[in-house]
This record gives C-alpha cells, structure tokens and sequence, in this order.
C-alpha cells in the first residue's frame, strides 16, 4: 500500500465508522492529527525534503457524548468502539516496531494550536489532544488500555515480582479478582525460582503465587500447583505428553522461522532448549501482538496434547505446540518448552511445593476471604497475610505454620490428588484438610521405602531394644493393590503409575480365587475391635475393600520357583491380555494397609501382618505371603540371607515389628532396612571397561560431557562391545592409559 501506512488505513476505518453512526447527531466535532512515516522510501522519493514524510492523516470523528470517557457514541456499542481502537492501536504498535518503517506522532505546537482553536468550547476532547502532546501516544486513550496497565488496585505484569518482601497478594498480583492467571505471571516466579539456590527462598516465592492465585482465581489453584511440579493430573491417571525433542525442535523451527540446524547448533551451546526458544522467540517480530496466554489455556492445550493418539497425532501435537508458541512473550516460551519436556530444571521438588501451599494457606486464609468477597465486604490485613501481626509473636506464629505444612503433607501423602486438597482447604481451611483427605482404595499410595545396610552386625545395632522380623528381599516389581466397593481390582506400581491393563492375570486370579475365601475371621474380628473400631464386627464378613502392598515377581510354574526381573521386564507394558501373556507371575503379599474401610497405616506391623494372614487365603504360584523370620540370632540371619539368595531373591528386608513400626507413606524410613547382597563388604566384582563415546551435557553440564558409552573389548571378535551408559560417575575410577 504505497504513501499510506496500515495505521492510517485502520485509523480512518475507525473515523468512517464513528462518522457513519454519529452523523445524525446535531453537533459533530473533528479532530485532526498529522501523522508522519521516517521510512527509507519517503527519503529516497523525496531527498531534498525532511526524513519525516506525511503519509495520512488519522481523522476521528467524535460526537460531544464521545467526549466524555465515561460514554459511548450514539447508536454505537463501547465494545465496538473498543474492539475498533484496540485494532488501530495493534497496528500502530507493529508498525512501529517494523525495521521497514518508524512511527511518530508530529507534536508541533502550532499544529495543536490551530487544532485546538478550530474548537468552539473546552472540552475533554481538548484534554485528549493536550495530553497527546506530552504522551506521543494513539489519541484513543480512553478506548483502549494497554496490556500493561495497571486495572484496579492490583500490579502491572511488568512490575509483578513474587519474590518481593513483604508481598501483597491483593495489590502485588499481576491481575484482577476472578481473572483468569496470566501464564506470564506463572512463568516469571519459575524464573524467579531458578535464579535461587535457597530452598527456603524458593518456597517463599511459590507462596506468594499461590496467595495470588488463592484469592484472585482459587478455581486456577490446582492446576498451578500441578504445573509448578510438571503434571497435568495426578500419577494414577497416566497423563503423558509423550513429546521428544526432535518434534519440539520442529515446531520451534515451524513457529519462528529458524532452521533446525540452527536451533540444534543453539542447543549444543546452550544446553537447553527452553532457553534456545526465549532466545529465538525473543528475536522473532510480529504484524500483530496475540492475546495473553493463561495459565488455564496453556494447562488445557497441555491436556489436549496428552489424549491425543491414533497415526496423526504426532502432527497435531506439533500445530497445538506452534499456538502456544506463537503466544509466548518474555520468558514464556522457555518455561513451555521445558513443561513440554517435562523437566522445569529450576531445582523445586514437590515436598517443596507441598510446603509453599502449607505457607501460603497459613498467611492467606482462602475460605474465610472467600466468605468476605461473598458478602461484598472489604478485606482485611489479618486475612490477607496473617505473618504481619502474629498471635503469640514471630515464634507461635512459625509453630503454627509449620504444623500447616505438616497437615498439608500428611492429605498429600494419604490422598496424592491436589484438586481433592485443594477443594478442602478452599472449603474448610487447613484445620482438618488431613481428615478429609484420607486414605482411599483407588487412590494409590506413595510406598514406605527401606535404607540399605552393609551387614547383619549393624542391622542387629540398628535393632538392639526393637523386636524385628526378617523377610525375603524378592526381585520384582512392586504392586500395591486395591479393591474398590464396587469389586473393581486395581493394580498400581511404585510411582502410583496405574498397570491394570499390564497384570489381567493378577486382576483375575484374584477375583476368581482369592477374594472368594478372603473373609473376617474370628480372630481378625478381636483384633479389629482392639484397634478401636466403633462399628460391631462380624465373623464370616466378606472383604469389601482393601489395600495390599506386595511385590510381583516372574513365576516358572513348571519348575515352581521364581524367575529373575529380567524375564519380568519383557512384559508388554500396557493393554495385555490375558490369552496373550507368556511370563506368568505370582503376587507376594507382605503388608496390609487398609481393610474393609478401616485405614490401618498407624497400626504396628505385628497387627497388620497378623489380619494380612488371617483374611486371605494363599494360592500356591498365584497369591503368597512373603517367607520371614522373627529372630535376632545372627547365624539364624545369615542362613536365612543364603536362602533367599538361592531362591533368586535379592536379599533381605528387616523390619521393626511393635515399636515405630506404622507404615510411613512416602518416606524412606530406617524403620525398615534392606541387606542387599550387592552391599555386603566382599560380595561383587569390578570391570574393566573403555569409554568409546560421549554424550553432550545439558543444564549444569552445559559444555561438558554428560555421560560416557562403555565397552568391553572381546578377544573372539577382536572388537568392543558397548555394555551400558554412564551418567554418574559414583564408583567408578577413571585410569589415563599411557601413551607412547
């Protein structure tokens, strides 16, 4: 469009249309404002004449009801309007910013002089023209507002620092009450995290988050804490992006223009491709400015990737990848390529997370604002950040805080499902979060996990005043299984990964064999009633619902014994049928969590291993107890370590049985030991291998080598044989050959 410029050709779009609408009017009212172009072909055309060449002139047409910013012209609706100068006010700002043309507003007194005396009385339309002459800014001020602006009492998005001290969740916020989060706001406290070391700093700035977020937008809660630890839902749901980085380069390449070469040569100098797609993305520039990513959008995309499948869908995962990309400003393209990947690389683990909520609730108290915002009253400092004013001074308070924290990890740990947590604490406050979320068939549990020890004399020092059994070590893979109320088997692996669909044969030998006989004995009835429960027991109930923790290993059934993990490991992994299935396995059940809706995780492991084998019936290479020993005689242990190794087993796991013998979910407890023969002293080898190969670093080992390919060499062959790939060096000694 030669001589005219995209802004003025929008521009008079705007005036057409206000004068089209207004022309009945009786009394109509133009302004007029030179607008001049500094391009290269204006200096080119015209040489002798000044850089600044006029193109247009933006002509607007106002009415007196226009003129003031609280109105709207006649017959034209204020979303119209707005919609109209939010165009313009776009275009000017792209055209601005292209290398081709530079924009400026001529502020020429005298121009605004004849300007404003062509005006027959003095109205805000003259205040707009005056305070143009100091903004240099789209005459339309009070049609449009920048992103950038602050609305309401809260902060702007560049002013917006979670990290600030003390922080003002209300007026430091980068957004309004009910707004949807903005993704910026998120991806600048990821940012603000990664630059400390500090945990305490880290969880101090996610808090701050959460407080923002608890009270502007708490529908908002959940997702933001499952995107700050990189999940879209909780493990037992299996939501996987399954995305790699070969196809994250592609649709960087797709959106930004830049070659794969490049971006590749950019990831090998800078060992993360988060920050190759800010850096690339930065340098990007675009006709038009997209709308603002939110936190719920990027969450939902992220959803959508995930469910996606069938001979397209890697495809499709590339074009939703490209709209987010093409969205992403600051450091939002960074932060989503590293979600993408599924490693945020800021050093935040979820018990860190799992803390910052605990603080946030304990400063901010969500349903009781909640309750206040209901009503229409006005907040109030107390509610807002409950640390400024502490009851009982700066120690009560952190007693208090702490014992929150606790609370909030204990519902994590029986009920790992933040939206079930959040709901709670939106509902009821942290007082009783842990009551309600409670331990649940359906709902997996993290496992209680043992320490490794070296030996039979410091397991004895270990466990010289507890009574301790003593049970096979089997090399498997853990189960921990579930029935539901309505007979529904579920089988969940360490991680809380759902492998139902992995073990049908588990599923139906249990359905069809063992949960016929399992059933309250009489004995299983006394030692219910003495835990304490309420409700008359009955001998001969069916078991309704329980939680068993076991471990499934591979099973020869011809020879009776158990298979090594590697035969395990050649299942297919998911959607296996039975008719399908050639290694066979047998569950080994060695604890008892919970029980016809009885949770037994605070019971000693004498008691639960007691109803263990007094409710269930064994099946002979389907469903075992696993074989233990309750003695302190180092000689009885040291057979029964030799037993275990003979039997294919790894070694053995010692257990307190009466004190500090609860199950502790999630935690790796010295409670429980494990005597692997790999750990004890004189048991094991060494090899002798040869680098051949290396891998790029990444993260922290940007620039080095990350890892190392090792092989054997084979005399027969006169060749290497690559036997694994080294990441951590722990263990190893590195020799420099001599050269000669």
């Amino acid at each position: 469009m030669p001589q005219k410029s995209l802004l003025s050709f929008f521009s008079n779009k705007v005036s057409e249309r206000l004068s089209d609408d207004t022309s009945s009017s009786p009394v109509t009212k133009t302004k007029r404002r030179r607008v001049v172009m500094d391009s290269d072909d204006s200096q080119e055309k015209a040489p002798g004449n000044s850089a600044d060449h006029v193109i247009d002139d933006i002509v607007i047409g106002c009415n007196e009801e226009l003129s003031n910013r609280n109105n709207t012209p006649n017959n034209v609706s204020k979303t119209e309007v707005e919609e109209s100068a939010e165009i313009s006010t776009r275009m000017f700002m792209s055209a601005r910013s292209q290398g081709s043309h530079t924009t400026q507003i001529s502020d020429k007194s005298s121009s605004i002089k004849k300007s404003e005396e062509s005006l027959s009385s003095e109205t805000s339309s003259q205040k707009s023209v005056s305070d143009l002459k100091v903004s240099n800014e789209f005459p339309l001020p009070s049609l449009c507002k920048s992103e950038n602006e602050s609305i309401g009492t809260h902060a702007s998005i560049d002013n917006f620092d979670p990290s600030k001290d003390p922080f003002d969740p209300l007026q430091d916020a980068c957004w309004g009450l009910s707004e949807p989060v903005p993704y910026i706001a998120f991806a600048k406290t990821l940012d603000c995290i990664e630059k400390t070391s500090s945990r305490l700093k880290m969880i101090g700035v996610l808090s701050n988050l959460f407080r923002c977020v608890g009270i502007n937008s708490p529908k908002d809660l959940a997702m933001c804490i499952n995107m700050s630890i990189n999940r879209l839902g909780p493990s037992y749901e299996g939501l996987e992006l399954g995305i790699g980085e070969s196809l994250l380069i592609k649709a960087l390449s797709l959106t930004t223009g830049a070659s794969i070469d490049r971006i590749k040569s950019e990831l090998n100098r800078l060992g993360d491709l988060g920050a190759v797609a800010e850096a690339v993305r930065s340098r990007q520039q675009t006709m038009f400015k997209p709308k603002s990513l939110t936190l719920r959008q990027v969450f939902g995309r992220l959803k959508e990737i995930a469910l996606l499948t069938g001979n397209a869908a890697q495809t499709k995962k590339v074009k939703l990848i490209q709209t987010l990309l093409v969205a992403c400003r600051e450091c939002e393209a960074k932060y989503l390529i590293r979600c993408l990947q599924g490693k945020l690389r800021i050093g935040l683990a979820e018990q860190s997370v799992l803390a910052a909520l605990g603080q946030a609730v304990a400063m901010t108290s969500f349903h009781s604002i909640q309750a206040v915002l209901a009503d229409g009253q006005p907040l109030s400092v107390d509610l807002l950040d409950t640390s400024r004013k502490p009851i009982g001074g700066p120690d009560a308070w952190k007693r208090h805080c702490d014992e929150v924290i606790g609370r909030v990890k204990q519902a994590y740990a029986q009920c790992p499902n933040y939206e079930k947590i959040v709901e709670s604490l939106l509902e009821d406050g942290p007082d009783n979060v842990h009551k309600r979320c409670c331990i649940s068939p359906g709902i997996p549990l993290r496992p209680m996990l043992a320490h490794p020890t070296h030996g039979v004399t410091e397991v004895l020092k270990r466990f010289d005043q507890a009574d301790f059994t003593c049970e096979f070590k089997y090399d498997g893979e853990r189960a921990q299984i579930h029935l539901l109320a309505d007979s529904t088997v579920r089988v969940y692996s360490r991680n809380q990964e759902n492998n139902t669909s992995k073990y049908p044969d588990i599923v139906n030998s249990l359905v069809a064999n063992v949960l016929k006989g399992a059933k309250l004995t009489a004995e299983a009835c006394k030692l219910l009633d003495s835990i304490g429960e309420s409700t008359p027991l009955i001998e001969g109930t069916p078991v309704t619902t329980f939680i068993l923790d076991s471990e499934a290993v591979a099973w020869d059934r011809v020879a009776e014994q158990i298979l090594p993990f590697q035969v395990l490991s050649t299942r297919k992994r998911k959607d296996v049928q039975e008719g399908d299935v050639k290694v066979c396995v047998c569950v080994y059940a060695f604890d008892l969590l919970y029980l016809n809706g009885i949770p037994l995780t605070e019971q000693p492991l004498r008691q639960r291993r007691e109803l263990l084998r007094l409710v269930f019936p064994t099946i002979p290479g389907q469903f075992m107890f696993a074989n233990s020993l309750d003695s302190s005689d180092t000689e009885e242990i040291i057979k029964f370590m030799d037993e275990s190794i003979k039997g294919n087993c790894e070694g053995l796991m010692v257990k307190t049985l009466d004190h500090d013998a609860t199950y502790e979910i999630a935690k790796r407890s010295r409670n429980w030991l494990k005597l692997k023969k790999d750990y004890l002293e004189g048991v094991g080898d060494t090899l002798d291998l040869v680098v051949i190969g290396g891998f790029h670093g990444s993260g922290k080992r940007t620039g080095r080598y990350g890892g190392f390919l090792l092989a054997c060499y084979n005399p027969d062959d006169e060749e290497y044989q690559t036997i694994c790939k080294v990441i951590r060096f722990c263990g190893l000694t590195l020799i420099r050959p001599n050269t000669f």
